[in-house]
């Protein structure tokens, strides 16, 4: 049987995350712009350098937030307590409690960043003064350990860094299993004889452990791959062309003007009487040119532009210009690399080369069809670390129902670009020809939220409740037509 003591597990998280150090952090620059350079020759001297350095252009970003701008949580419907089914959502829920005290409505956006970058991110569920809240972990400080990797949702233990080692002090990292939470110290991530866990652990609240990852991409041997490592060769070449760019750009991209059968003129300096160097006219008595360090001498600068004329005295003088080299090849290699970049990471080409000209909506949807694609399969994958989330938190908070509730589901705000006259034609349309009701649609409506839609419900009740009221007192009240005739006196004279 495996040995699944504390510090047995300690060591064995701390030599993951010693492993997978180097990957992280070089996945890390990527993402900050730190690329590996361009090829130059190995006597580049301090302008290549700096082309070298200007010719970075980091696509990474672009290919993180484009469809992290598209995951956002909205809901979560919980599984009806008869038939499985989702219930409607509730913002007086208590797993929606949950959500907004773990103030997850802006920091989810760092979860889904950091599963897209690294290919995996992490959400510790915890019991708090403040009552049970969730929050994100990174991938360079985080390892957890699955009897299945590939298919298992519920890690046997992680571990999470919270302080690194600085000099002398140790570095402080917490443990989880099954049940119980353990302190742990270090030295480094090398250092495992210096692991020391503490003797006592504490009840989390859970009988799962409290650690959610969130895979951008699992395969069959557990392997979790994000959006940019795949990419860092195609970034590297996009980087030598741009680079190859500024070269051609700085050295052949203009006509070089030469001059032949003739010699430069030369630097003078002033001697004195006595054959030493002097600056002062006064005691100048003869000059002669200057030379270098070598013994040669030196030519003096031509100072040429477009208003200065070139003439020479001797007839064998020949004046002459170097056309400019062509750089079109190089900018239709850097399109070229681009559109291999969009159609690699699914990416549309408008958002990456900022051509959309001229494209009909229909243009426009067929070039986002395979975008929408990955973003429904990542919306697939973390809703299902959300529902464990939402478990845990249940459980934590002693919801039984909660807990057990495997039928629940998150809402994924729809944020795709539509007006809202579209949006009312289509709606009305599913209403009118369908018979669809239309309380059934208000979800649909763009950029509607669960509070909003909440209180739609809560007017269109009130209005139903004062029509009904309206409708009896109108039943109730007797028609004119219907009422005894008032009797009619007749005046008698007097």
């Amino acid at each position: 049987m495996a040995d699944t003591s504390p510090s047995k597990l300690a060591k064995e998280l701390l030599a993951i995350l010693d492993r997978d150090k180097g990957r992280l952090q070089r996945i890390d620059n990527y993402i900050r712009g730190e690329h590996d350079d361009p090829y130059m020759p190995p006597q580049a001297d301090d302008e290549y350098r700096l082309l070298a350095k200007r010719a970075v252009s980091n696509w990474m970003p672009l290919l993180i937030g484009t469809p992290a701008q598209a995951l956002y949580v909205d809901g979560f419907r919980p599984g009806g307590a008869e038939d499985g089914l989702p219930a409607a959502p509730s913002s007086k829920s208590p797993a929606w409690s949950h959500w907004q005290r773990s103030r997850m409505d802006a920091r989810q956006a760092a979860v889904y960043r950091g599963a897209l970058g690294f290919g995996h991110s992490f959400v510790l569920t915890e019991k708090t003064k403040k009552g049970t809240i969730s929050k994100g972990l990174s991938a360079k400080r985080t390892a957890a350990l699955y009897e299945d990797p590939a298919n298992d949702d519920d890690p046997y233990a992680a571990l999470t860094i919270t302080a690194w080692p600085k000099g002398d002090t140790p570095g402080k990292a917490r443990l989880f299993d099954k049940r119980l939470e353990y302190a742990v110290t270090f030295k480094s991530l090398g250092d495992l004889d210096s692991v020391r866990v503490g003797a006592k652990g504490k009840s989390h609240g859970a009988t799962e452990c409290p650690v959610t990852r969130f895979a951008a991409q699992v395969d069959l041997d557990g392997r979790t791959v994000g959006v940019v490592e795949p990419m860092m060769p195609l970034q590297n070449r996009i980087n030598q062309t741009i680079f190859d760019l500024l070269v051609a750009q700085t050295y052949t991209s203009h006509e070089v003007r030469y001059a032949t059968g003739m010699a430069p003129p030369l630097q003078m300096e002033w001697v004195d009487e006595n054959g030493n160097v002097t600056t002062s006219p006064e005691l100048a008595v003869d000059s002669r040119p200057k030379l270098d360090a070598a013994g040669n001498p030196v030519p003096a600068a031509i100072n040429h532009n477009a208003r200065r004329f070139l003439f020479a005295e001797d007839p064998d003088v020949r004046f002459g210009s170097l056309p400019a080299g062509p750089i079109t090849p190089l900018i239709e290699s850097v399109d070229m690399s681009i559109r291999h970049w969009a159609a690699i990471s699914q990416t549309p080409p408008h958002h990456m080369l900022g051509q959309i000209a001229n494209l009909s909506a229909e243009a426009l949807l067929a070039a986002e069809t395979a975008l929408a694609r990955k973003i429904a399969e990542f919306q697939s994958l973390f809703g299902e670390s959300w529902e464990r989330v939402f478990r845990i938190a249940a459980e934590m908070e002693g919801d039984t129902a909660g807990t057990e509730d495997f039928h629940g589901e998150v809402d994924w705000r729809d944020m795709e670009s539509r007006s809202l006259a579209q949006a009312a034609d289509a709606l009305g349309k599913l209403a009118d020809q369908l018979g669809i009701p239309k309380r059934g649609l208000w979800k649909r409506v763009p950029g509607v939220t669960q509070s909003e839609f909440e209180d739609w419900e809560q007017m269109a009740e009130d209005d139903d409740s004062t029509g009904l009221l309206a409708n009896a007192l109108i039943r109730a009240t007797p028609s004119a037509s219907s009422a005894p005739a008032a009797p009619v006196r007749e005046a008698v004279a007097a």
